[in-house]
């Protein structure tokens, strides 16, 4: 009886055993998966380009004004008319400055009377002064007479020089009426075409202070400029003779063609952003573009037929900490820099404070504050433009850690980097061939019950203070 009992006892003891443990697995959680986004690395075209946006314009552009004030008598142009050299493209009314030109012919006519006048009288006081000098050798005239005489001749020669003078100012102001007269027939200075009119027949202009504006006419839109604002970042990337693409919003599937002339000196400063002025020259020969368009220029600064790249996505994804490599600590060190330094100010996003990867920046243990910094490892022309300083050397940073996927985890690999096209990035070392899997982003893990954004694929440019 006690055997049965005790039977009974370890039986029961054993099914309770089995339970609890069922009980136990079935309540207690299981261990989080990660699941990790991949894209592939490539081989293909890869450019780097400078863009920046620009204004196009004729190369010589003319504002045709009036130098004389008036009412607009007849227009013989108007907006898109082909000029040419020396043509009438506006008269202005004439008749007061025809009656200008008469008044000073008359004067200049008096004028050449009156000296004629004093000559005649100049001669008759010097023949005067000769008779009264014999008169006075015979003493048959005072001295007072004699001096009187003389006195004349002097005073007629003078009055003949005043006269000769007001002669010359009256043919001065017949010769200023007249080119005033002229200048009531405009005519433009240049051959081209007319691109805007500011008047209409019947206005009166103003030319007391400054010319006022009737025309403006563009040389040769055949040839046209565009003036772009180029970064002060950018602007060391470019020369003369460089090969220029660009659009407009006119014509959004058209790629037009230019060469970048001249990149000038003087800096122009908007909002603290110092820009610099490259001149790019353009055909126009369909004359498809047209003066004050805008157009996004891109500049070609290197070109790769056949590049390995890899997306910039994967240049800057960092793996949570517990699927770090032994002894990696918070992630890998960009070279440039001695390992951890943060201290100093990083430009180009290395792996240090502040870049991917280092404390306070995306992936790396949070502490401090974290920002973004310049795109070093993110998008844009910017990512690899030389690299960033180091904390300390300044050294370039060349090289990156991207995560390729292997057995399901994200194993590291060390690779140089080239040109950049914004998106992708081209590979000149690294252990990395065509078709590998590169991890760009993950999510699930201890974290996926909180509400953080997926590692590796959130806004870099988002700042969190703790």
């Amino acid at each position: 009886m006690k055997k049965r009992v005790l039977t009974w006892i370890l039986t029961l003891a054993v099914v309770g055993g089995v339970v609890a443990g069922i009980v136990w697995k079935l309540r207690s959680p299981s261990e989080p998966e990660y699941r990790f986004e991949t894209a592939q690395v490539e081989r293909g075209r890869l450019t780097s380009s400078v863009t920046a946006s620009g204004t196009l314009s004729a190369l010589v552009t003319v504002e045709v004004g009036s130098q004389v004030s008036g009412r607009i008598e007849k227009l013989f142009v108007d907006f898109n008319s082909e000029v040419k050299k020396d043509q009438v493209v506006a008269t202005i009314e004439p008749m007061l400055f025809q009656a200008d030109v008469r008044k000073a012919r008359a004067n200049l006519m008096a004028a050449t009377g009156n000296l004629a006048r004093a000559k005649a009288e100049a001669d008759l006081a010097e023949k005067q002064h000769a008779r009264t000098q014999g008169l006075r050798a015979e003493g048959l005239v005072s001295q007072a007479d004699a001096d009187t005489a003389a006195a004349n001749t002097i005073a007629a020669k003078a009055n003949v020089e005043a006269l000769k003078g007001a002669v010359e100012q009256n043919r001065a102001a017949l010769y200023q009426a007249e080119v005033n007269l002229a200048y009531t027939t405009i005519k433009s200075p240049i051959d081209g075409m007319v691109i805007s009119r500011d008047v209409n027949v019947g206005q009166t202009v103003a030319a007391s202070l400054a010319a006022p504006k009737l025309f403006t006419i563009a040389e040769d839109l055949r040839k046209m400029q565009v003036d772009t604002f180029v970064a002060e970042a950018d602007v060391g990337k470019l020369a003369a003779g460089m090969a220029v693409r660009f659009t407009v919003d006119a014509f959004p599937n058209r790629r037009f063609q230019g060469v970048v002339r001249e990149i000038r000196n003087a800096a122009q400063t908007v909002q603290n952003v110092v820009t610099y002025d490259a001149v790019i020259d353009v055909g126009n020969e369909d004359m498809a573009l047209k003066p004050g368009m805008t157009a996004n220029v891109s500049v070609v600064v290197a070109e790769k037929d056949d590049a390995l790249k890899v997306p910039n996505a994967a240049l800057r994804f960092r793996p949570p900490a517990e699927l770090m490599p032994a002894g990696s600590g918070s992630g890998a060190v960009a070279e440039g820099g001695p390992p951890g330094a943060g201290s100093g100010r990083r430009r180009g996003g290395a792996n240090g404070a502040g870049g991917p990867g280092g404390p306070g920046g995306p992936g790396g243990p949070e502490g401090g504050m974290r920002r973004r910094g310049p795109p070093g490892e993110g998008e844009g022309p910017q990512a690899f433009r030389g690299g960033g300083e180091g904390a300390e050397g300044g050294a370039p940073v060349t090289r990156r850690t991207v995560w390729i996927l292997r057995d399901g985890k994200p194993q590291p690999v060390r690779i140089t980097v080239g040109i950049t096209d914004g998106t992708s990035t081209e590979v000149l070392e690294g252990e990395l061939k065509e078709s590998d899997e590169l991890v760009i982003s993950s999510s699930g893990g201890p974290s996926a019950s909180g509400t953080s954004a997926p590692r590796g694929g959130g806004n870099p440019g988002m700042r969190r203070m703790f």
